[in-house]
């Protein structure tokens, strides 16, 4: 299978019957090269020491290229071709490589910033190269908005370049990196018109998003690299002290702003954290829209870690299995992803994994345009319909409340809410609704047992439930049970139910 063989090859690494040249340093995965295999283009380690036991053999005859394992012929690959427009220099004798360079197989990438305030210090990554290729004289510590546009367009001309990304180590004043970015986008979408992605530190402020999206970004990556807190603080002590409150802020608004499935997080493998932290932070950035993009550690010659191993394949097959189904149960893919490291996918095999869309899927509203759709169908059901309120359903328990909506084929069809009521893990569930015309879908069922999964999640013990009389029946197939008299609520006789949160 192609998404075991890229999986692999990225944790073992390839070996090569000669030298290549390869890159050293950067921000992100480097000393390696990129080949198509049938087509897919991956990044791989070529030249760490850990290479040499690869069981993976890269062998050249006749100019082509060919895969072995163990002396076992497994397949014929490419090299990504050195792209044209490495060759031209700006008017002031900067070569473009130092500017920016090939990622995969049409995306071009670039460090704005090629330093961070963090190197040196007892907050730096241990993981990240970023000052590494500036040290070496491989590119330059500042590029300008006028540099990158020029290089892009060229770039766009000659290769046929798809889309950008743009990295930055971080500045201080923090987040003062973000108004450089946008200069940088605004400059590009200007020259060359291409799809941009961004990437930067958590900011609370809208507005800085907002100057992003009016620049020209199209998708951005804000990148907590481990959901499991203890390694955070170990291997990126800058990104734990930040916590996880600021991301979850960020995220929400860059969703807002870009949209679902246009913002991503980089979730690294093999940094020594549980497996469940993986799939735990898989489920949340999700349910918020953020796409998780799971990569293997890829030890940087010169990094603080680059002693390390990368993980071990079989650990990052279970994880991109289980958040492939992740990604289909939330509607989330690398397809859709309009530019950046999820939409390039060559550093991680996750895409390979990727599964088509369900057709119903239910998450939490992302977005205000998704919440606004969700009252709208409250409004349809308990006002137009049933005609349990005059004008409107909403309450003062909204605000507090996680809502969920069922989407079929990307129309949304039904929602329901859930809050909690007291600090003893009590949650009471409500306001299931679906629209007329798609009952008979499994909307309504797949909306109440999303809801048990979400309660289960924020460590609720006990879910209850005011359950019109007639649905009693479709509630009780789902595991819940009747408790205390039949009462009369908002004028219809309602059950009281809970849920059994043990299955």
């Amino acid at each position: 299978m192609i998404p075991h063989l890229i999986t692999e090859l990225q944790s073992f690494g390839l070996r090569f019957e000669r030298q290549l040249l390869n890159r050293k340093g950067g921000a992100g995965p480097a000393e390696g090269g990129t080949l198509l295999i049938e087509g897919i283009p991956v990044s791989l380690p070529m030249s760490s020491r850990y290479v040499l036991e690869s069981p993976y053999l890269l062998k050249e005859e006749d100019g082509r290229y060919h895969i072995f394992k163990d002396g076992k012929l497994l397949r014929s690959v490419k090299f990504v071709e050195r792209p044209a427009f490495y060759s031209d220099s700006t008017e002031d004798g900067i070569s473009y490589p130092q500017i920016a360079l090939l990622h995969g197989k049409d995306c071009l990438a670039t460090t704005v910033v090629q330093t961070c305030a963090h190197w040196h210090t007892d907050k730096q990554c241990l993981f990240c190269g970023i000052n590494l290729s500036y040290e070496s004289g491989q590119t330059i510590r500042i590029k300008t908005p006028e540099q990158i546009a020029e290089v892009a367009a060229k770039a766009k001309k000659l290769d046929s370049i798809q889309h950008i990304v743009l990295t930055t180590g971080t500045v201080r004043p923090i987040n003062r990196e973000i108004s450089h970015l946008a200069r940088c986008a605004a400059a590009i979408k200007k020259a060359a018109g291409l799809p941009i992605h961004a990437q930067f530190t958590p900011s609370p402020d809208p507005e800085m998003y907002v100057e992003l999206k009016d620049a020209g970004v199209d998708t951005v990556g804000i990148h907590i690299e481990s959901f499991d807190l203890e390694t955070l603080s170990r291997v990126a002590p800058a990104k734990a002290a930040m916590g996880l409150k600021k991301y979850e802020e960020a995220w929400k608004i860059a969703v807002e702003v870009f949209g679902p499935n246009q913002v991503s997080s980089f979730l690294i493998g093999g940094l020594g954290e549980k497996k469940e932290s993986v799939i735990r932070g898989s489920e949340f950035l999700a349910d918020l829209g953020v796409y998780p993009f799971i990569i293997p550690l890829r030890p940087i010659p010169g990094s603080l870690m680059e002693d390390a191993l990368p993980p071990d394949p079989e650990t990052m097959k279970f994880l991109y299995e289980t958040v492939s189904l992740i990604l289909k149960s939330k509607g989330l893919s690398a397809r859709r992803s309009h530019a950046g490291c999820v939409r390039c996918g060559a550093c991680s095999a996750l895409h390979a994994y990727e599964q088509e869309r369900d057709p119903l899927i239910c998450h939490p509203v992302r977005t205000g345009a998704e919440q606004q759709k969700a009252f709208e169908i409250r409004r349809e059901v308990f006002v137009q319909e049933q005609n349990l309120f005059p004008d409107s359903d909403c309450d003062e328990d909204d605000a507090k409340s996680i809502h969920l909506i069922a989407e079929l084929d990307h129309q949304v069809v039904g929602t329901v809410r859930l809050f909690p009521v007291k600090a003893n893990g009590h949650w009471i569930g409500g306001r299931l609704a679906v629209r007329k015309g798609f009952r008979n879908t499994g909307a309504g069922e797949l909306l109440v047992r999303e809801a048990m999964r979400c309660v289960k999640s924020q460590s609720c013990t006990k879910f209850t439930a005011h359950i019109q009389v007639e649905n009693v029946p479709f509630f009780s197939q789902l595991g819940w049970k009747t408790i205390e008299a039949v009462k009369e609520y908002f004028g219809k006789p309602h059950q009281l139910m809970e849920a059994n949160l043990d299955d």
